[in-house]
């Protein structure tokens, strides 16, 4: 079927590309936002959640509101006495008040009751030289709506703002609020997406033209890349129809797409100008500058190998991507949902790419794909080219470095175990977290502002902890004063009504970090001690809690899918039942190095000035899950490359050792090329502002790195050393069935 495909493609190459094209552009024009709404303005807001206690408290909240979202204007600097603060004040109260979709307006001036009442309700600083402003929308407004009137009362919040920093001395003024921060996090994942990819491509493609050798073979993969971006971000604006995406997932499934579109194109390019060598010298004319003239049917056959073969390599590539990718569909969390999801459809864009876009601009090259550019003319870069070439030798650095290895496995297999067992050690210590405008640099506005209410109007600020109870203010106030005296809490307000049959107590923890021991103990606490009427402990800490708890729940049922799935691959692959068990065995111990690293790094602050962050004192709650789906499918890519090879090998007759070292001379240039592609493509968006993504970037990055260095050109050619010929052993009955339905390729 897949020799078929080549051979269409080579006749109709055109269509195929004008095709591609067509698909590409309207795909960009509609992610883009070019007509219509685009993907950028369909991202959701809010924190990761899962049904539970927190979820259903915050939804009862939400159906009890009468209010819409706020803007606020912070004013530090000046008392609610200062004389020179009413005149303005009033003026641009009576002014938001005229917005259409405004509902109320408050400030200290503006409250009966006078400073005290002020104070209380926490429009007045805690130091007593600062004030809030804020403009409460109504509830109910449409999108188009409520937009408008947020735009409208920040121009007119940023007005006052600047009167009164001109007016009054020492005065400075923030303005921001929920819908703002959200707008600024979209617009941010937006600038990180474009980052990224002008960092990663660029450089890929410096990485494949050293590969290649030319511009020409190094440009093809680059621009099947370019077209899966479209793909993907089409992709996901579908899903964006279907379910909440949030802001995090645009960046971590394209860069996934991007990657291993370029990993995929490397293989079938690579493969076709294998296929072009092997043509009978009748098969090509007379030499031209541009490289030997093929005739037409000469590259249409050898397209239909490259497809027969490389293409089978991808299909199965692709599979146990997807395969890893949907261990997260298995998750109630809608965001893992959402991420595994899109994530198996731009895992389908990159092998539809690599299936029929780069044929296509192989058929269209033809016989020019053989041409060597200058760069490897260049002396200093022949070695390299040797290394990384189409047809690697029999006898090279990677045959030489299994030699080496299989002389003193057991030293290998210990000093690789010790490196990474301390690599993954800080991972014991993992704290999870779910940030908001923490997500931001320090600098950003948006966090300035939130940072700025925290510190100075604590009791305005979102409390991290709240308690909604089926009871009157009266009656929770027993349970306000139990808050009250539990450790770790700084204040508790009083129980506020909500609706008609439910009140709602807020509680404030000690420090800055909702994430943190002492917050969650307190959760706890108050879920320990129920009154005598129904109550539901809601607020960030809480929905952190419930996050975490349903993680641990269900990653052992995800996780044993994902394995026995794999496990299911490698046997049909290699006809072993050992190899599938050591093979997932490896994966662990890459992927918690990567753990590891990430903890050091995010978690401990290590690198804060390298990378541009400020840890928050964790790791955000959905990383662990992306980066053990996405981890282990690269990691098992690789793992596939090699011991097909080695497989391959073996069944033509070859002992154990020799296969190994032969499996790995031929399988290395392409785990080292494609992996240092990802690699890089991973870290550059490194180079993005959202913590989410740096996080994600590094977690990968060090992950693909680690399994391609260490494990597979080191640990997995000393355990297959020292297992020998029981490498291959299966019970009988496996064995039988392995002949029948084995995969040979």
């Amino acid at each position: 079927m897949l020799a078929a495909v080549g051979h269409r493609i080579a006749r109709r190459p055109v269509l195929v590309l004008a095709t591609w094209l067509l698909l590409a552009v309207a795909g960009f024009t509609a992610a883009l936002g070019v007509v219509g709404p685009g993907l950028f303005d369909r991202l959701a807001a809010g924190e990761p959640s899962v049904a539970g206690e927190a979820t259903r408290g915050q939804d009862l909240l939400a159906a009890a509101s009468t209010t819409g979202p706020s803007v606020t204007l912070i004013v530090d600097g000046a008392a609610p006495g200062d004389p020179a603060l009413a005149a303005p004040l009033e003026a641009a109260r009576a002014d938001l008040l005229a917005v259409d979709g405004v509902a109320s307006v408050t400030d200290p001036l503006s409250v009966p009751g006078g400073p005290d009442s002020a104070q209380a309700a926490g429009l007045v600083a805690a130091d007593g030289e600062g004030l809030l402003v804020t403009a409460v929308l109504d509830d109910g407004l449409d999108e188009p709506a409520q937009d408008e009137a947020v735009a409208a009362v920040q121009e007119r919040l940023e007005g006052l703002g600047s009167t009164l920093e001109a007016d009054v001395p020492g005065v400075s003024t923030l303005v921001g609020g929920g819908t703002i921060l959200f707008e600024a996090v979209a617009h941010q994942v937006e600038q990180d997406l474009v980052t990224g990819e002008l960092i990663a491509l660029p450089v890929s493609l410096l990485v494949m033209v050293l590969v290649f050798g030319g511009l020409a073979a190094a440009g093809m993969p680059m621009l099947g890349a370019v077209a899966s971006i479209g793909g993907a971000l089409a992709s996901l604006l579908g899903f964006s129809y279907l379910t909440d995406l949030d802001a995090s997932v645009v960046n971590v499934v394209t860069v996934l797409g991007l990657g291993l579109c370029i990993d995929y194109g490397l293989l079938v390019v690579s493969r076709f100008r294998e296929e072009l060598r092997a043509l009978p010298a009748s098969s090509a004319g007379r030499h031209r500058a541009g490289g030997p003239r093929v005739a037409p049917d000469a590259v249409a056959a050898a397209l239909a190998a490259t497809t027969a073969t490389a293409g089978r390599t991808v299909v199965f590539s692709a599979v146990t991507v997807a395969i890893s990718l949907s261990g997260l569909l298995l998750f109630e969390a809608e965001i893992l949902r959402a991420v595994g999801a899109a994530g198996v459809s731009v895992v389908l864009v990159a092998l539809l790419v690599a299936l029929t876009l780069v044929p296509a601009l192989l058929a269209v090259a033809g016989g020019s794909m053989l041409r060597r550019g200058v760069v490897s003319r260049v002396p200093g870069l022949r070695r390299v080219l040797a290394a990384f070439g189409d047809v690697p030798p029999p006898e090279g650095f990677f045959s030489r470095l299994a030699r080496r290895v299989q002389r003193r496995p057991w030293l290998v297999v210990a000093g690789v175990l010790t490196v990474l067992g301390l690599a993954a050690a800080p991972a014991l210590d993992i704290e999870l977290r779910s940030s908001g405008a923490q997500l931001l640099p320090v600098d950003a506005p948006e966090r300035v502002f939130f940072d700025t209410l925290a510190a100075e109007f604590p009791t305005a600020s979102i409390p991290p902890v709240q308690v909604v109870g089926r009871a009157s203010p009266e009656a929770m106030a027993p349970l306000a004063e139990q808050a009250a005296g539990l450790d770790g809490v700084r204040a508790v307000s009083p129980p506020q009504p909500v609706g008609q049959d439910l009140a709602v107590v807020s509680v404030f923890t000690a420090g800055t970090d909702p994430g943190s021991d002492a917050a969650k103990a307190v959760v706890a606490a108050l879920r320990d001690e129920r009154p005598g009427y129904e109550t539901w402990v809601t607020g960030q800490t809480a929905t952190l809690v419930d996050f975490s708890d349903a993680l641990v729940d269900q990653a052992p049922r995800a996780g044993a899918v994902v394995v026995g799935a794999t496990f299911v691959l490698l046997f049909l692959m290699t006809g072993s039942v050992l190899i599938p068990v050591k093979a997932l065995a490896m994966n662990v111990v890459s992927l918690g190095a990567s753990f590891g690293v990430l903890v050091w790094v995010f978690q401990d602050g290590n690198g804060e000035d390298l990378l541009g962050f400020t840890s928050v004192g964790g790791i955000e709650t959905v990383i662990p899950m992306l980066v053990l789906a996405f981890g282990f499918g690269l990691a098992m890519d690789y793992e596939v490359f090699l011991l097909a090879r080695v497989a391959e090998l073996r069944r033509s007759g070859l002992g154990n050792d020799a296969a190994v070292v032969a499996g790995l001379q031929r399988s290395g240039r392409i785990i080292t090329s494609a992996a240092l592609v990802v690699v890089l493509v991973f870290s550059g968006f490194v180079a993005g502002e959202l913590l989410v993504i740096k996080q994600t970037g590094v977690a990968l990055a060090v992950a693909v790195a680690v399994d391609a260095t260490l494990v597979r050109c080191l640990l997995v050619p000393a355990t297959m050393t020292l297992l020998g010929e029981w490498n291959w052993w299966a019970p009988g009955p496996l064995r039988r069935l392995h002949a029948r339905i084995g995969v040979r390729h």
